[in-house]
């Protein structure tokens, strides 16, 4: 699958980003996904305290999968947000694994244009799929009610994700993740 560079507005692209730029791109991603714990449990005391979000493990294990692709968003040439994708050219069933951008960017439609560069980017997707756990409203209403997306599972202790079959959380919490899918048609791409 043929990635394709594309600018969506004035404002809005997608770039590469470099080797040297990758600890920087998760530190901003660890402090964005914080912030959203923070956001949903007010009364957490300290959640950096939890280690960071998403863990160093998986963060370089997204980075190091055979498909992976990352890109860095940016507005008028500065970044303000980031992505990690999984693009299966053979299949077109293609994963977000994490998309962020910083807190000061929020509210201000930032996101929505970046995903439609996301989707613009690689034309030939046939399904988008991505995972999100279930307290983060703030993700929730983006995906389905700004993107499209449709939730299609729920994982818990009974319905385990793929990746955590047979281990043992602390918490019910680390189990609960919806799966979202969007089904790329003509009209989706028109968003």
């Amino acid at each position: 699958m043929k990635e394709r560079v594309v600018t969506m507005t004035k404002q809005i692209t997608l770039a590469p980003v470099r080797q040297d730029e990758l600890n920087t791109i998760k530190k901003e991603l660890q402090e964005a996904f914080i912030k959203g714990l923070q956001d949903s449990f007010m009364d957490a005391e300290n959640p950096k305290e939890m280690g960071p979000l998403p863990s160093d493990e998986d963060y370089e294990h997204s980075l190091n999968a055979k498909d992976s692709i990352v890109r860095q968003i940016m507005q008028d040439g500065k970044r303000i947000g980031g992505v990690v994708l999984q693009v299966n050219e053979k299949t077109g069933r293609n994963e977000v694994d994490f998309l962020y951008t910083l807190s000061s960017a929020h509210g201000k439609g930032i996101g929505t244009k970046a995903w439609l560069a996301i989707e613009a980017a690689f034309p030939e997707t046939k399904v988008w799929e991505l995972h999100t756990p279930y307290f983060e409203k703030r993700n929730i209403h983006f995906y389905v009610n700004k993107c499209g997306f449709k939730i299609v599972e729920f994982y818990h202790r009974g319905n385990p994700k793929p990746d955590m079959e047979g281990e043992e959380p602390e918490s019910d919490e680390e189990y609960e993740f919806f799966r979202f899918e969007k089904v790329m048609t003509k009209e989706s791409s028109d968003l």
